[in-house]
């Protein structure tokens, strides 16, 4: 597999520099197509407003880039068989909801950032692109075509924010594209801060999107008969199977592990047996008494809610089945668990609460006792932790900002954008890494694991999502990870297979005796108790 590159925070943008200056004002000419104005405009605009030193003014003629008509067909009738909203990012505002805005003026404003594609390549002109292509039709060209879009933010031949967006709804085309548009707003945000992040110029090179083109009937009728097809499927389904099913794999360590070998054992894995009810998965060992303990994400279909429990591994494997070990009001899941001053510790998922956590066990493996809320107000996905350089080191996905003031979650994909943070301690202070999100890609941003030393190097286990949430496993060196910036290079994707059967591969962790994966299955609801 061609390794590739990605970077972020290696640099702060001009306009970042300029507004450094105390007292300086920023005005920021917003260009957009003022016959479709949507609720993701004036979400920007109030959001680029808040910005210290911004000024924000519209300009709101009609523009070229937009949606055609049937756009709002496909949306609607999506809405209607997926029982989905329609007050979303991509809903329709009136005019005068941007009102508090002012007209763009005649004056030069500092700033220019095009969402049409209309205004002429020059100093102060950012154009925001899909996959090469500028407008909204292009970013919904690029989703229907099966693709992850590469977003980029150009000032001529330059590009000061590149990031490769992504869903957890690939085959749904509203929440996919307003999935976007949220990412194109933490894009523009991180740009106007003056820390865009980046990609490397070969992958943005080779992001060459189709032209846009609009849905025409024809077209929009073969899809409907697709879309009312697959529904009917996967009721069906449904009705068999219990989905999504996920199982945890194990194997011995006799030689190299996941990591040296960059491929499947040749003696396969052996499953986590459950019993067909729930579903385990993110498992997480350390070892403990001169054995193995694995925690696991435990699901019980009928809750709809994740508990986690922990289960003895012998040498002959599992020593009975998972117990519960800790649970919470709201679902847990990805159970990182450490051993640090002569204790046990974790920090589970807990996006649901919109927190970080940290927890220590008092009753090794159960006991869990929380200590102390790490992060608040945010919706992270897959906490993980490195000590690194003497500093404490830590990587989530973020969802973008919550849609209004005092919602709860944020918006958009939980698995595009990586964020960091350090601390002299794991029980903190944390500090923001000042490039956040040092990432913005669905295929290599979202943890997997354990970071890992290899001689000099730490490599770390990531998700590639690009072909749907835990589609694949990539293995990514950490080339640079300081205070001013991020840089990782993906070495090697790994996907279920012989040896591995199933349709993902979701996590990879290991102790000292034993190896852990986990990835898809299908669970019969006929299955006895």
């Amino acid at each position: 597999m061609k390794a590739f590159s990605i970077t972020a925070g290696l640099g702060r943008q001009e306009i970042g520099r300029d507004r450094a200056g105390i007292g300086i004002t920023m005005r920021l000419r917003l260009r957009l197509d003022g016959r479709n104005p949507r609720r993701w405009h004036l979400r920007l605009a109030e959001r680029a407003a808040a910005l210290p030193g911004v000024s924000v003014e519209i300009d709101r003629r009609p523009g070229p880039g937009g949606l055609p008509d049937n756009a709002a067909l496909l949306f609607r009738l999506e809405a209607l068989v997926g029982r989905r909203p329609l007050d979303g990012l991509s809903s329709p505002v009136p005019a005068s909801a941007l009102g508090e805005f002012p007209e763009a003026s005649s004056g030069r404003p500092d700033l220019v950032l095009d969402l049409c594609g209309d205004v002429p390549a020059g100093a102060g002109i950012w154009h925001l692109a899909f996959d090469g292509h500028a407008g909204e039709a292009a970013l919904l060209t690029s989703l229907l075509a099966g693709r992850s879009p590469l977003a980029t933010l150009g000032a001529g031949d330059r590009v000061v924010a590149a990031g490769r967006f992504g869903t957890e709804a690939g085959g749904v085309a509203l929440t996919a594209f307003e999935d976007s548009l949220a990412r194109a707003t933490t894009l523009i945000l991180a740009a106007l801060a003056g820390t865009g992040p980046r990609l490397a110029e070969s992958e943005i090179a080779a992001a060459e999107g189709p032209v846009p083109t609009g849905l025409g009937v024809a077209a929009l009728g073969k899809r409907a008969t697709r879309m009312l097809a697959w529904s009917i499927l996967r009721r069906l389904y449904h009705l068999c199977y219990r989905a999504p099913h996920w199982r945890v794999g194990w194997r011995h360590l006799a030689g190299p592990d996941l990591v040296n070998l960059r491929a499947h054992p040749a003696s396969g894995w052996h499953d986590l047996p459950d019993d067909g009810h729930r579903f385990y998965a993110d498992p997480f060992p350390i070892d403990h008494a001169g054995g193995t303990m694995l925690f696991v994400e435990d699901y019980p279909h009928a809750t709809g809610k994740a508990i986690l429990s922990a289960v003895a591994f012998g040498p002959d494997g599992p020593m009975g089945t998972p117990v519960p070990v800790l649970e919470e009001p709201y679902h847990l899941s990805y159970p990182f668990v450490f051993a640090r001053e002569g204790a046990f510790w974790m920090i589970p998922e807990s996006c649901a609460n919109g927190t970080v956590d940290l927890y220590r066990a008092q009753a090794f493996p159960g006991g869990w006792v929380k200590e102390a809320t790490l992060l608040s107000g945010i919706t992270a996905s897959d906490t993980t932790l490195v000590e690194h350089d003497g500093r404490w080191w830590m990587f989530a996905t973020l969802r973008d900002a919550p849609a209004t003031i005092g919602a709860e979650h944020g918006i958009g994909s939980y698995s595009d954008a990586l964020h960091l943070w350090s601390a002299p301690d794991f029980r903190g202070p944390w500090t923001p890494h000042p490039a956040n999100p040092v990432l913005i890609d669905i295929a290599s941003a979202r943890p997997a694991g354990r970071i890992v030393r290899r001689g000099d190097r730490l490599i770390r286990p990531v998700q590639d999502c690009r072909g749907g949430y835990g589609e694949a496993l990539a293995l990514a060196r950490i080339d640079r990870l300081d205070a001013e910036g991020y840089a990782q290079t993906v070495e090697t994707i790994l996907r279920a297979g012989p040896l591995w059967p199933g349709k993902r591969l979701h996590t990879l962790n290991r102790s000292a005796e034993f190896e852990f994966i986990d990835g898809s299955a299908r669970a019969p609801r006929f299955r006895g108790r």
